[in-house]
């Protein structure tokens, strides 16, 4: 059985829902339809009823509709779609999800996508799409279609968009039911080969891109996250899953931005994920020789007078002083201390990135010592070990020595847990 699950609100969209449950059948699926609305009553059956969805928020319907106030019953709402769509997935019956909605309910319906596994198909047609989406889709893989007109009737215009994604869904549901294949922990890559993560930026490539070629010579597939706010979210996110073997995040340039009110920042919890699911873990300090802000127009008045370089034409670093290296290599040290894996961190003494090597505009040594420092200090007596490079970041023999280093971790708790 195939399933694209519906998730909407059937009292303000119930015409169209049942335009598209009609549309989904014709095309050979099967459909389960999921009922989010809470005041007006359901113009078409489903069968998961708004009650249900209620209670698995923890609340009641009617509790809901006696505070009168939109705004917590949205939120409820999406608590309870998400847990219904993972219930849902967990099951079996969930080979797609697909919604329609405006600000209200593509809030409700993505929250619930996002909660679902990468490969999972979620298609979004809202008529916010057109503008910026990454509050809707996060670090998650759903497909967001503008809907053109509002959601509001079968019309000239929305009769083929509504078909569009109907049909895609449909398409997609089926593709994912025949691969029969989701994203589980321990998933392999291609060809039977385990995932690592990576994490690189322009200024730490070709360290990076040694260590990805000397993993792939060792027989892991080396999935690449470029350190932009989104590239290591998402890279937390996967991690959290456990879809990978092991990670080698070599640069984290977002934890700096995040302390120092840079632009591409991934949030607090950057650098914590794999620590908490117990994935093995080398580490590195790429980039912390920077922040990252917009174009030189934009600096904040407290950057403009500090080490400037316009990096592209969207994006001007400035460098870190020596005070916030020693507060990046506690934070750094923090973040590791708590991690339930083998972890080891790699230190290129010689420099952080091209921009930091050897005569380049940001070789500091005295800040990256204070970093250092506060790193070694910080992890003394955690059982994470610490490992010394005469080299820099980008030195192919660097990269390679920290590929070596996971796999060695890899392999020893491979060896562990076999005996």
């Amino acid at each position: 059985m195939t399933n694209v699950v519906l998730v909407g609100c059937l009292d303000t969209k119930g015409v169209e829902y049942g335009w598209l449950r009609e549309r989904l059948e014709r095309a050979g699926v099967d459909v389960v339809m999921v009922d989010t609305g809470v005041m007006g009553e359901p113009r078409v059956p489903a069968e998961v009823p708004r009650e249900d969805v209620a209670r698995a928020a923890g609340t009641e319907l009617r509790e809901l509709r006696a505070t009168g106030d939109r705004g917590s019953a949205v939120t409820a709402m999406a608590r309870g779609a998400e847990e219904v769509v993972l219930r849902l997935h967990a099951e079996g019956r969930l080979q797609a999800v697909l919604a329609i909605g405006g600000s209200g309910g593509t809030s409700i319906a993505t929250r619930a996508m996002r909660a679902l596994p990468l490969g999972v198909p979620k298609l979004m047609v809202s008529s916010m799409a057109s503008g910026d989406v990454s509050v809707y889709v996060g670090s998650s893989d759903i497909t967001m279609m503008y809907s053109v007109v509002d959601i509001a009737g079968i019309n000239t215009v929305s009769a083929p968009v509504l078909a569009n994604a109907a049909d895609a869904a449909a398409g997609m549901a089926k593709g994912f039911a025949e691969a029969s294949r989701e994203v589980r922990p321990g998933q392999l890559g291609s060809g039977g080969r385990p995932l690592i993560a990576a994490s690189m930026a322009g200024v730490t490539t070709e360290g990076v891109d040694a260590a990805r070629e000397r993993l792939t010579e060792l027989g892991y597939e080396v999935l690449v996250f470029h350190v932009s706010g989104t590239g290591g979210r998402t890279l937390e996110t996967l991690a959290g899953q456990g879809v990978f073997a092991g990670v080698l995040d070599l640069t984290l340039s977002e934890l700096a931005d995040e302390l120092c009110g840079g632009i591409l920042t991934a949030g607090p919890d950057r650098l914590t994920a794999a620590g908490r699911a117990g994935i093995p873990q080398v580490v590195s300090l790429g980039a912390l020789d920077m922040v990252k802000f917009g174009p030189p127009e934009t600096l904040p008045e407290r950057a403009r007078y500090r080490r400037v370089r316009v990096h592209n034409p969207s994006i001007t670093v400035i460098r870190t002083t020596q005070a916030e290296c020693t507060e990046l290599g506690r934070l750094v040290a923090d973040k590791l201390r708590g991690a339930t894996g083998p972890t080891a961190v790699c230190v290129p003494l010689r420099g952080l990135s091209t921009l930091g090597a050897p005569a380049g505009p940001y070789h500091d040594p005295a800040a990256d010592r204070a970093l250092f420092t506060a790193l070694r200090e910080g992890l003394r007596g955690s059982g994470t070990a610490v490992f010394d490079y005469d080299t820099h970041i980008n030195d192919p023999g660097f990269g390679r020595a920290a590929a070596d280093r996971l796999h060695a971790l890899i392999t020893d708790r491979a060896g562990r847990a076999a005996a």
